[in-house]
Protein backbone atom coordinates (compact mmCIF):
# COMPACT_ATOMS: atom_id res chain seq x y z
CA UNK A 1 0.00 0.00 0.00
CA UNK A 2 1.04 3.85 -0.68
CA UNK A 3 2.30 5.70 2.39
CA UNK A 4 2.56 9.20 2.44
CA UNK A 5 6.10 10.13 3.32
CA UNK A 6 8.04 13.66 3.80
CA UNK A 7 9.65 13.32 0.36
CA UNK A 8 6.89 12.27 -1.81
CA UNK A 9 3.17 12.43 -1.79
CA UNK A 10 0.96 9.81 -2.19
CA UNK A 11 0.05 11.30 -5.39
CA UNK A 12 3.69 11.15 -6.49
CA UNK A 13 4.02 7.73 -5.24
CA UNK A 14 1.05 6.58 -7.39
CA UNK A 15 1.92 8.38 -10.52
CA UNK A 16 5.52 6.51 -10.08
CA UNK A 17 4.52 3.49 -9.92
CA UNK A 18 2.13 3.72 -12.81
CA UNK A 19 5.28 5.17 -14.96
CA UNK A 20 7.46 2.73 -14.07
CA UNK A 21 5.15 0.20 -15.09
CA UNK A 22 4.33 2.14 -18.59
CA UNK A 23 8.31 2.90 -19.40
CA UNK A 24 8.83 -0.88 -18.60
CA UNK A 25 5.77 -2.26 -21.06
CA UNK A 26 4.86 -4.03 -17.94
CA UNK A 27 1.44 -2.05 -18.92
CA UNK A 28 1.37 -2.27 -22.80
CA UNK A 29 0.47 0.82 -25.23
CA UNK A 30 -3.33 0.13 -25.14
CA UNK A 31 -3.82 -1.07 -21.56
CA UNK A 32 -6.87 0.37 -19.60
CA UNK A 33 -6.02 2.00 -16.08
CA UNK A 34 -8.71 1.19 -13.88
CA UNK A 35 -10.72 3.55 -13.31
CA UNK A 36 -10.47 6.69 -10.98
CA UNK A 37 -13.09 5.22 -8.42
CA UNK A 38 -11.61 1.94 -8.69
CA UNK A 39 -8.12 2.93 -8.37
CA UNK A 40 -9.00 4.84 -5.13
CA UNK A 41 -10.41 1.54 -3.91
CA UNK A 42 -7.45 -0.57 -5.27
CA UNK A 43 -4.62 1.42 -3.66
CA UNK A 44 -6.22 2.85 -0.36
CA UNK A 45 -6.15 6.49 -1.29
CA UNK A 46 -8.50 9.14 -1.95
CA UNK A 47 -10.37 9.82 -5.26
CA UNK A 48 -8.54 13.24 -5.64
CA UNK A 49 -5.37 11.41 -4.95
CA UNK A 50 -5.88 9.40 -8.52
CA UNK A 51 -7.29 11.99 -10.41
CA UNK A 52 -4.05 14.16 -9.39
CA UNK A 53 -1.98 11.28 -10.56
CA UNK A 54 -3.23 10.73 -13.87
CA UNK A 55 -2.95 13.96 -14.23
CA UNK A 56 0.73 13.77 -13.91
CA UNK A 57 1.17 10.83 -15.92
CA UNK A 58 -0.93 12.87 -19.15
CA UNK A 59 1.17 15.99 -18.74
CA UNK A 60 4.09 13.51 -18.34
CA UNK A 61 3.08 12.21 -22.28
CA UNK A 62 2.00 8.63 -20.89
CA UNK A 63 -1.19 7.82 -20.98
CA UNK A 64 -4.45 9.38 -23.04
CA UNK A 65 -8.11 10.46 -21.80
CA UNK A 66 -11.13 9.32 -23.73
CA UNK A 67 -14.15 10.97 -22.87
CA UNK A 68 -16.60 8.94 -21.25
CA UNK A 69 -13.72 5.85 -21.71
CA UNK A 70 -11.16 6.31 -19.42
CA UNK A 71 -7.47 6.56 -19.70
CA UNK A 72 -5.36 4.43 -21.26
CA UNK A 73 -1.47 4.08 -22.16
CA UNK A 74 0.03 5.68 -25.01
CA UNK A 75 1.74 4.13 -27.65
CA UNK A 76 4.95 6.16 -27.83
CA UNK A 77 6.24 4.85 -31.03
CA UNK A 78 2.99 6.51 -33.08
CA UNK A 79 3.74 9.91 -31.05
CA UNK A 80 -0.15 10.43 -30.97
CA UNK A 81 -3.63 8.84 -29.16
CA UNK A 82 -4.11 5.71 -29.75
CA UNK A 83 -7.41 5.53 -32.10
CA UNK A 84 -10.30 3.20 -30.59
CA UNK A 85 -10.46 -0.32 -31.91
CA UNK A 86 -12.41 -0.34 -34.74
CA UNK A 87 -15.43 -2.79 -34.58
CA UNK A 88 -15.29 -5.46 -36.70
CA UNK A 89 -17.09 -9.28 -36.74
CA UNK A 90 -13.87 -10.99 -36.27
CA UNK A 91 -12.67 -8.27 -33.59
CA UNK A 92 -16.02 -8.67 -31.99
CA UNK A 93 -16.74 -12.42 -32.14
CA UNK A 94 -15.64 -14.22 -28.40
CA UNK A 95 -12.87 -15.95 -28.25
CA UNK A 96 -12.90 -19.69 -29.39
CA UNK A 97 -11.21 -22.03 -27.77
CA UNK A 98 -12.57 -25.44 -29.13
CA UNK A 99 -14.78 -26.73 -31.50
CA UNK A 100 -17.77 -26.29 -29.84
CA UNK A 101 -20.47 -24.32 -31.76
CA UNK A 102 -20.35 -20.43 -31.89
CA UNK A 103 -17.60 -20.21 -34.65
CA UNK A 104 -17.82 -16.65 -36.59
CA UNK A 105 -19.36 -17.32 -40.20
CA UNK A 106 -16.43 -17.60 -42.55
CA UNK A 107 -17.02 -14.93 -44.78
CA UNK A 108 -16.23 -12.56 -41.43
CA UNK A 109 -13.20 -14.81 -40.71
CA UNK A 110 -12.02 -14.06 -44.70
CA UNK A 111 -12.83 -10.49 -44.86
CA UNK A 112 -12.12 -9.00 -41.04
CA UNK A 113 -9.07 -11.59 -40.20
CA UNK A 114 -6.66 -9.16 -41.58
CA UNK A 115 -4.33 -7.25 -38.80
CA UNK A 116 -3.22 -4.10 -39.59
CA UNK A 117 -0.85 -1.51 -37.23
CA UNK A 118 -3.76 0.74 -37.04
CA UNK A 119 -6.37 -1.76 -34.86
CA UNK A 120 -3.34 -1.27 -32.06
CA UNK A 121 -1.87 -5.06 -31.82
CA UNK A 122 -1.03 -6.48 -28.76
CA UNK A 123 2.19 -5.77 -27.63
CA UNK A 124 4.13 -8.90 -27.31
CA UNK A 125 6.75 -6.91 -25.48
CA UNK A 126 5.21 -6.53 -22.24
CA UNK A 127 5.12 -10.22 -21.49
CA UNK A 128 9.29 -10.19 -22.79
CA UNK A 129 10.53 -7.16 -20.60
CA UNK A 130 8.57 -9.29 -17.78
CA UNK A 131 11.40 -11.78 -18.30
CA UNK A 132 14.15 -9.08 -17.46
CA UNK A 133 12.00 -7.23 -15.51
CA UNK A 134 11.71 -8.74 -12.10
CA UNK A 135 8.23 -7.85 -10.72
CA UNK A 136 9.03 -10.25 -7.47
CA UNK A 137 11.14 -13.05 -6.14
CA UNK A 138 7.72 -14.82 -6.32
CA UNK A 139 7.08 -17.48 -9.05
CA UNK A 140 5.43 -15.97 -11.99
CA UNK A 141 2.59 -17.59 -13.77
CA UNK A 142 3.16 -15.69 -17.15
CA UNK A 143 6.45 -16.73 -17.78
CA UNK A 144 6.99 -19.01 -21.12
CA UNK A 145 9.84 -20.85 -19.85
CA UNK A 146 10.87 -22.87 -16.51
CA UNK A 147 12.00 -21.88 -13.50
CA UNK A 148 16.27 -21.47 -13.09
CA UNK A 149 16.22 -24.19 -10.26
CA UNK A 150 14.37 -26.38 -12.85
CA UNK A 151 17.41 -26.35 -15.29
CA UNK A 152 20.47 -26.33 -12.91
CA UNK A 153 22.45 -29.11 -14.06
CA UNK A 154 26.28 -30.42 -13.82
CA UNK A 155 26.65 -31.07 -17.31
CA UNK A 156 26.42 -28.04 -18.74
CA UNK A 157 29.61 -26.85 -17.30
CA UNK A 158 31.49 -30.35 -18.29
CA UNK A 159 30.00 -29.99 -21.79
CA UNK A 160 32.08 -26.05 -22.10
CA UNK A 161 35.23 -27.73 -20.26
CA UNK A 162 35.12 -30.80 -23.23
CA UNK A 163 35.16 -27.86 -25.72
CA UNK A 164 37.51 -25.17 -24.34
CA UNK A 165 40.74 -26.70 -24.46
CA UNK A 166 43.20 -23.69 -25.14
CA UNK A 167 43.67 -24.61 -28.44
CA UNK A 168 40.27 -25.16 -29.27
CA UNK A 169 39.78 -22.00 -27.75
CA UNK A 170 42.11 -19.91 -29.40
CA UNK A 171 40.87 -21.48 -32.55
CA UNK A 172 37.02 -20.59 -32.10
CA UNK A 173 38.22 -16.62 -31.40
CA UNK A 174 40.33 -15.85 -34.10
CA UNK A 175 37.79 -17.52 -36.90
CA UNK A 176 34.11 -17.23 -38.06
CA UNK A 177 32.31 -20.99 -37.23
CA UNK A 178 30.70 -22.32 -40.21
CA UNK A 179 27.94 -20.27 -42.09
CA UNK A 180 25.52 -23.18 -41.68
CA UNK A 181 26.51 -24.32 -38.14
CA UNK A 182 28.76 -26.26 -36.76
CA UNK A 183 28.77 -29.81 -39.02
CA UNK A 184 29.25 -32.04 -35.37
CA UNK A 185 25.76 -30.27 -34.21
CA UNK A 186 24.17 -30.69 -37.80
CA UNK A 187 25.05 -34.26 -37.60
CA UNK A 188 23.54 -34.59 -34.30
CA UNK A 189 20.48 -32.97 -34.92
CA UNK A 190 19.74 -34.87 -38.04
CA UNK A 191 20.12 -38.26 -36.20
CA UNK A 192 17.86 -36.22 -33.29
CA UNK A 193 15.46 -35.44 -35.77
CA UNK A 194 14.83 -39.02 -37.35
CA UNK A 195 13.69 -39.88 -34.26
CA UNK A 196 10.92 -38.31 -34.76
CA UNK A 197 10.35 -39.48 -38.30
CA UNK A 198 11.44 -36.00 -39.88
CA UNK A 199 14.44 -36.40 -41.77
CA UNK A 200 16.80 -34.52 -42.59
CA UNK A 201 20.44 -34.78 -43.77
CA UNK A 202 23.24 -32.15 -41.79
CA UNK A 203 23.31 -30.00 -45.66
CA UNK A 204 19.02 -29.20 -44.68
CA UNK A 205 19.99 -27.72 -41.44
CA UNK A 206 21.06 -24.53 -40.62
CA UNK A 207 21.73 -23.85 -36.53
CA UNK A 208 20.36 -20.04 -35.78
CA UNK A 209 20.28 -17.70 -32.33
CA UNK A 210 17.12 -19.36 -31.09
CA UNK A 211 13.86 -20.83 -32.41
CA UNK A 212 12.68 -17.18 -32.81
CA UNK A 213 15.74 -16.10 -34.98
CA UNK A 214 14.85 -19.04 -37.30
CA UNK A 215 11.46 -18.01 -37.51
CA UNK A 216 12.66 -14.63 -38.56
CA UNK A 217 15.33 -16.12 -41.01
CA UNK A 218 12.16 -17.89 -42.69
CA UNK A 219 9.95 -14.39 -42.53
CA UNK A 220 12.77 -12.53 -44.38
CA UNK A 221 13.85 -15.20 -47.18
CA UNK A 222 10.13 -16.06 -48.31
CA UNK A 223 8.23 -12.88 -47.42
CA UNK A 224 7.61 -9.28 -48.43
CA UNK A 225 5.72 -6.19 -46.92
CA UNK A 226 2.41 -6.43 -47.46
CA UNK A 227 1.98 -10.62 -48.00
CA UNK A 228 -0.70 -12.14 -46.35
CA UNK A 229 0.32 -14.85 -43.53
CA UNK A 230 -1.91 -17.12 -41.83
CA UNK A 231 -1.12 -17.78 -38.00
CA UNK A 232 -3.10 -19.73 -35.30
CA UNK A 233 -5.29 -17.93 -33.07
CA UNK A 234 -4.52 -17.95 -29.67
CA UNK A 235 -1.39 -17.99 -30.57
CA UNK A 236 2.23 -16.99 -29.47
CA UNK A 237 2.00 -12.88 -28.58
CA UNK A 238 5.31 -12.79 -30.38
CA UNK A 239 4.92 -14.43 -33.50
CA UNK A 240 1.99 -11.70 -34.04
CA UNK A 241 4.26 -8.82 -33.11
CA UNK A 242 7.15 -9.94 -35.40
CA UNK A 243 5.34 -10.63 -38.35
CA UNK A 244 3.16 -7.33 -38.16
CA UNK A 245 6.79 -5.38 -37.47
CA UNK A 246 7.79 -6.61 -40.31
CA UNK A 247 4.61 -5.33 -42.50
CA UNK A 248 3.01 -8.29 -43.15
CA UNK A 249 -0.69 -8.75 -43.27
CA UNK A 250 -1.92 -11.82 -40.84
CA UNK A 251 -4.65 -14.26 -41.05
CA UNK A 252 -5.63 -15.64 -37.69
CA UNK A 253 -6.66 -18.99 -38.33
CA UNK A 254 -8.96 -20.15 -35.04
CA UNK A 255 -6.69 -23.08 -33.56
CA UNK A 256 -9.12 -25.96 -32.20
CA UNK A 257 -8.20 -29.37 -30.50
CA UNK A 258 -7.39 -31.47 -33.66
CA UNK A 259 -5.73 -28.78 -35.19
CA UNK A 260 -6.52 -25.37 -37.22
CA UNK A 261 -9.62 -23.87 -38.45
CA UNK A 262 -8.94 -25.99 -42.02
CA UNK A 263 -12.29 -23.91 -43.28
CA UNK A 264 -11.13 -20.73 -42.41
CA UNK A 265 -7.56 -21.34 -44.09
CA UNK A 266 -9.44 -22.73 -47.49
CA UNK A 267 -11.51 -19.24 -47.41
CA UNK A 268 -8.17 -17.73 -46.80
CA UNK A 269 -6.84 -19.62 -49.29
CA UNK A 270 -8.83 -18.41 -51.91
CA UNK A 271 -9.53 -15.11 -51.01
CA UNK A 272 -6.23 -13.75 -49.96
CA UNK A 273 -3.51 -16.38 -51.36
CA UNK A 274 -1.24 -16.35 -48.30
CA UNK A 275 2.11 -17.46 -48.82
CA UNK A 276 2.99 -18.88 -45.21
CA UNK A 277 1.12 -20.56 -42.61
CA UNK A 278 2.87 -20.88 -39.01
CA UNK A 279 1.67 -23.40 -37.19
CA UNK A 280 2.87 -25.20 -33.82
CA UNK A 281 1.60 -28.92 -34.29
CA UNK A 282 2.84 -30.67 -30.82
CA UNK A 283 1.88 -28.42 -26.96
CA UNK A 284 0.31 -25.44 -29.08
CA UNK A 285 0.88 -22.04 -26.96
CA UNK A 286 -1.19 -21.32 -24.80
CA UNK A 287 -3.67 -24.34 -25.65
CA UNK A 288 -1.40 -27.59 -25.09
CA UNK A 289 -3.41 -28.96 -27.94
CA UNK A 290 -1.69 -31.37 -30.25
CA UNK A 291 -1.98 -31.67 -34.33
CA UNK A 292 -4.17 -34.87 -35.45
CA UNK A 293 -2.88 -37.39 -38.65
CA UNK A 294 -6.95 -36.32 -40.48
CA UNK A 295 -6.06 -32.61 -40.10
CA UNK A 296 -2.28 -32.70 -40.47
CA UNK A 297 -2.99 -33.82 -43.98
CA UNK A 298 -5.31 -31.68 -44.98
CA UNK A 299 -3.30 -28.92 -44.42
CA UNK A 300 -0.82 -29.89 -46.35
CA UNK A 301 -2.90 -30.70 -49.14
CA UNK A 302 -3.97 -26.73 -48.90
CA UNK A 303 -0.37 -26.35 -49.07
CA UNK A 304 0.25 -28.08 -52.02
CA UNK A 305 -3.19 -26.41 -53.75
CA UNK A 306 -2.59 -23.17 -52.72
CA UNK A 307 1.12 -23.04 -53.16
CA UNK A 308 2.43 -21.78 -49.40
CA UNK A 309 5.26 -23.17 -47.20
CA UNK A 310 4.52 -24.16 -43.82
CA UNK A 311 6.62 -23.12 -40.44
CA UNK A 312 6.44 -26.03 -38.11
CA UNK A 313 7.44 -24.33 -34.80
CA UNK A 314 8.44 -27.37 -32.31
CA UNK A 315 10.16 -25.49 -29.55
CA UNK A 316 8.39 -27.76 -27.19
CA UNK A 317 9.94 -31.11 -28.89
CA UNK A 318 11.48 -32.06 -25.96
CA UNK A 319 8.31 -32.52 -23.51
CA UNK A 320 6.44 -34.36 -26.21
CA UNK A 321 6.41 -37.87 -27.07
CA UNK A 322 8.62 -39.08 -30.38
CA UNK A 323 5.22 -40.82 -32.04
CA UNK A 324 3.43 -37.07 -31.69
CA UNK A 325 2.24 -36.08 -35.42
CA UNK A 326 4.47 -33.58 -37.01
CA UNK A 327 3.44 -32.19 -40.23
CA UNK A 328 7.29 -31.99 -41.51
CA UNK A 329 6.64 -35.79 -40.84
CA UNK A 330 4.39 -36.15 -43.17
CA UNK A 331 5.21 -33.86 -45.87
CA UNK A 332 9.33 -34.82 -45.67
CA UNK A 333 10.35 -31.37 -45.67
CA UNK A 334 8.79 -30.66 -49.15
CA UNK A 335 6.56 -27.61 -48.19
CA UNK A 336 7.21 -27.64 -44.61
CA UNK A 337 10.22 -26.09 -42.58
CA UNK A 338 10.99 -27.60 -39.37
CA UNK A 339 11.98 -24.81 -36.40
CA UNK A 340 13.44 -25.62 -32.76
CA UNK A 341 15.58 -24.93 -30.26
CA UNK A 342 17.08 -25.18 -26.74
CA UNK A 343 15.97 -22.03 -24.75
CA UNK A 344 13.29 -23.82 -23.07
CA UNK A 345 14.54 -27.13 -22.45
CA UNK A 346 18.23 -26.83 -21.59
CA UNK A 347 20.09 -23.15 -21.58
CA UNK A 348 18.04 -19.76 -22.41
CA UNK A 349 21.39 -18.35 -22.37
CA UNK A 350 23.11 -20.44 -24.74
CA UNK A 351 20.18 -19.15 -26.97
CA UNK A 352 21.03 -21.96 -29.42
CA UNK A 353 18.12 -22.95 -32.57
CA UNK A 354 17.94 -24.20 -36.15
CA UNK A 355 15.93 -25.16 -38.57
CA UNK A 356 15.45 -28.06 -41.17
CA UNK A 357 14.34 -26.74 -45.04
CA UNK A 358 13.29 -28.51 -48.14
CA UNK A 359 16.81 -28.51 -50.17
CA UNK A 360 15.61 -25.88 -52.61
CA UNK A 361 15.11 -23.88 -49.98
CA UNK A 362 18.72 -23.98 -48.11
CA UNK A 363 20.49 -21.53 -49.92
CA UNK A 364 18.60 -18.65 -49.69
CA UNK A 365 17.82 -19.32 -46.03
CA UNK A 366 21.46 -19.25 -45.65
CA UNK A 367 21.87 -15.85 -47.04
CA UNK A 368 19.58 -14.15 -44.91
CA UNK A 369 21.26 -15.75 -41.90
CA UNK A 370 24.36 -14.03 -42.89
CA UNK A 371 23.05 -11.32 -43.82
CA UNK A 372 21.92 -10.66 -40.09
CA UNK A 373 24.91 -12.67 -37.95
CA UNK A 374 27.31 -13.89 -40.26
CA UNK A 375 27.63 -17.08 -38.34
CA UNK A 376 26.55 -18.62 -35.01
CA UNK A 377 28.59 -19.19 -31.65
CA UNK A 378 30.71 -22.34 -32.41
CA UNK A 379 31.80 -22.92 -29.06
CA UNK A 380 28.04 -23.17 -27.89
CA UNK A 381 27.05 -25.47 -30.91
CA UNK A 382 29.80 -27.63 -29.94
CA UNK A 383 28.84 -28.29 -26.18
CA UNK A 384 25.18 -28.84 -27.34
CA UNK A 385 26.54 -31.34 -29.91
CA UNK A 386 28.48 -33.27 -26.69
CA UNK A 387 25.18 -33.11 -24.69
CA UNK A 388 23.74 -34.59 -27.76
CA UNK A 389 26.26 -37.50 -28.30
CA UNK A 390 26.50 -38.52 -24.57
CA UNK A 391 22.53 -38.43 -23.97
CA UNK A 392 22.92 -36.16 -21.10
CA UNK A 393 20.08 -33.97 -23.07
CA UNK A 394 17.89 -37.05 -23.66
CA UNK A 395 18.15 -38.03 -19.39
CA UNK A 396 17.77 -34.25 -18.48
CA UNK A 397 14.39 -33.56 -20.78
CA UNK A 398 12.80 -37.52 -18.91
CA UNK A 399 13.65 -35.79 -15.75
CA UNK A 400 12.11 -32.49 -16.86
CA UNK A 401 8.80 -34.23 -17.69
CA UNK A 402 8.43 -36.31 -15.27
CA UNK A 403 8.73 -33.10 -12.50
CA UNK A 404 6.40 -30.98 -15.12
CA UNK A 405 3.75 -34.05 -14.55
CA UNK A 406 3.75 -33.66 -11.00
CA UNK A 407 3.30 -29.87 -10.87
CA UNK A 408 0.67 -30.03 -13.80
CA UNK A 409 -1.47 -32.48 -11.58
CA UNK A 410 -0.91 -30.00 -8.72
CA UNK A 411 -2.01 -27.16 -10.62
CA UNK A 412 -4.78 -28.27 -12.25
CA UNK A 413 -6.34 -29.30 -8.89
CA UNK A 414 -5.20 -26.04 -7.41
CA UNK A 415 -7.11 -23.93 -10.52
CA UNK A 416 -10.41 -25.85 -10.33
CA UNK A 417 -10.67 -25.71 -6.41
CA UNK A 418 -10.15 -21.92 -7.11
CA UNK A 419 -13.47 -21.81 -9.53
CA UNK A 420 -11.13 -22.16 -12.74
CA UNK A 421 -12.32 -23.80 -15.52
CA UNK A 422 -9.81 -25.22 -18.34
CA UNK A 423 -10.74 -23.96 -22.09
CA UNK A 424 -8.13 -26.77 -23.10
CA UNK A 425 -7.12 -30.29 -21.49
CA UNK A 426 -4.17 -29.66 -19.38
CA UNK A 427 -1.07 -31.15 -21.16
CA UNK A 428 2.90 -29.56 -21.73
CA UNK A 429 3.98 -26.37 -20.41
CA UNK A 430 0.98 -24.23 -20.34
CA UNK A 431 -2.53 -24.36 -18.86
CA UNK A 432 -5.10 -22.19 -21.10
CA UNK A 433 -7.97 -21.39 -18.29
CA UNK A 434 -10.62 -19.15 -18.08
CA UNK A 435 -11.18 -17.07 -14.69
CA UNK A 436 -14.17 -15.85 -15.54
CA UNK A 437 -13.14 -12.30 -14.83
CA UNK A 438 -11.18 -9.73 -17.56
CA UNK A 439 -7.85 -10.35 -17.25
CA UNK A 440 -6.21 -7.40 -18.81
CA UNK A 441 -8.12 -5.78 -15.59
CA UNK A 442 -6.99 -8.53 -13.05
CA UNK A 443 -3.41 -8.35 -14.42
CA UNK A 444 -3.28 -4.83 -12.97
CA UNK A 445 -4.52 -6.22 -9.78
CA UNK A 446 -2.27 -9.35 -9.59
CA UNK A 447 0.82 -6.55 -10.67
CA UNK A 448 0.45 -5.10 -7.18
CA UNK A 449 0.98 -8.46 -5.61
CA UNK A 450 4.19 -9.13 -7.12
CA UNK A 451 3.04 -11.94 -9.76
CA UNK A 452 2.78 -11.44 -13.49
CA UNK A 453 0.17 -13.12 -15.31
CA UNK A 454 -0.59 -13.89 -19.27
CA UNK A 455 -3.88 -12.22 -19.55
CA UNK A 456 -5.89 -13.87 -23.27
CA UNK A 457 -5.48 -10.59 -25.17
CA UNK A 458 -1.72 -11.29 -25.41
CA UNK A 459 -2.73 -14.41 -27.70
CA UNK A 460 -4.81 -12.50 -30.09
CA UNK A 461 -3.77 -10.65 -33.10
CA UNK A 462 -6.36 -7.86 -32.24
CA UNK A 463 -6.34 -7.04 -28.61
CA UNK A 464 -9.79 -7.62 -27.22
CA UNK A 465 -11.05 -8.36 -24.12
CA UNK A 466 -10.99 -12.17 -22.76
CA UNK A 467 -11.39 -14.16 -19.66
CA UNK A 468 -8.69 -16.27 -20.46
CA UNK A 469 -5.37 -16.56 -19.11
CA UNK A 470 -2.20 -18.85 -19.82
CA UNK A 471 -0.59 -20.22 -17.22
CA UNK A 472 2.67 -22.10 -16.63
CA UNK A 473 2.51 -25.30 -14.48
CA UNK A 474 5.75 -24.95 -13.74
CA UNK A 475 5.19 -21.88 -11.63
CA UNK A 476 1.56 -22.53 -10.71
CA UNK A 477 1.91 -25.37 -8.32
CA UNK A 478 2.37 -23.38 -4.88
CA UNK A 479 -1.11 -22.54 -2.97
CA UNK A 480 -0.28 -19.08 -2.10
CA UNK A 481 -0.63 -17.67 -5.88
CA UNK A 482 -3.78 -18.87 -6.30
CA UNK A 483 -4.64 -17.85 -2.83
CA UNK A 484 -4.14 -14.35 -4.54
CA UNK A 485 -5.48 -15.01 -7.25
CA UNK A 486 -8.81 -15.94 -6.07
CA UNK A 487 -8.71 -12.94 -3.34
CA UNK A 488 -8.35 -10.55 -6.31
CA UNK A 489 -10.50 -12.12 -9.06
CA UNK A 490 -13.62 -12.10 -7.03
CA UNK A 491 -12.73 -8.54 -6.36
CA UNK A 492 -12.56 -8.02 -10.15
CA UNK A 493 -15.81 -9.25 -9.99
Amino acid sequence: MLMKTASQSLTEQLSARFAERIRSRLLAPGARLPSVRLCAEQQGVSVSTVVAAYDQLLAQGLVVARKNRGFFVRDASLNAALAPVPKTKAADKPAQTDSAPGRAPLNAWSTAGWLHARQAPVDATALIRGMFHKVSNKPQPGMGVFPSDWLDTNFLPVAVRKVTSVAALREFSLQYGEPMGDSGLRRALSQKLSALNVHAVPEQIITTVGATHALDIVSRTLLRAGDCVMVEEPGWAVEFARLDALGMRILPVPRRADGPDLEVMAQYCEIHQPKLFVSVSVFHNPTGYCLTPGSAHRVLQLAMQHNFHIVEDDTYSHLAPEHATRLSALDGLQRTIYVSGFAKILAPGWRVGFMAAPPDLVERLLDTKLLATLTTPALLEKALAWCIDQGQLRRHAERIRTRLDAARARSVKLAIAHGCTFAAEPAGLFGWVDTGVDTDALAQRMLDEGYLIAPGALFHAVRAPSTLMRINFATTQEAAFWKVFGRLRDAVK
